[in-house]
């Protein structure tokens, strides 16, 4: 597991996240934000939000011949933790049940890997991103 703070090219969704409405609108800047991210290190985003009724996946992208299931926590401040300890052991393995459920519903081949990506946003506007990869 690795992770590597940094900052992906910024954009129009950098400047909103720092000043969403609410908790919603953060949510879904930050996965726009997110799929920004992803995009620039190449993969390639093939659904969003994808729902069934065992749950939800916020992104679901391909790197190279792996399916990567990704989730998404953002946060404006860390007074309940990280966005990355909202992720537990219990929701890894619903994303790894999620993903084969994905794969199953669209016929497509691929190792599935799951990342989480984190964003912390700060008054000013900024954004502090944590990508997590192969988490579990």
């Amino acid at each position: 597991m690795h992770g590597n703070p940094r900052r992906p090219p910024a954009g129009p969704s950098e400047a909103g996240l720092g000043r969403a409405a609410g908790p919603r609108e953060l949510g879904r800047l930050g996965e726009e934000f997110a799929a920004r991210h992803l995009r620039s290190l190449g993969m390639r985003i093939l659904d969003r939000n994808w729902r069934c009724p065992a749950g939800e996946i916020d992104i679901v992208a391909r790197c190279g011949a792996k399916l990567v299931v990704c989730e998404v926590k953002t946060r404006s401040g860390t007074r309940y933790g990280s966005p990355l300890e909202a992720v537990d052991a219990r929701r890894v393995a619903r994303l790894r049940r999620l993903g084969a459920l994905w794969r199953a519903e669209r016929s497509v081949r691929g190792r599935l890997r799951i990342d989480v990506i984190g964003l912390l946003t700060d008054p000013g506007g900024g954004v502090r991103v944590r990508h997590v990869r192969g988490i579990g």
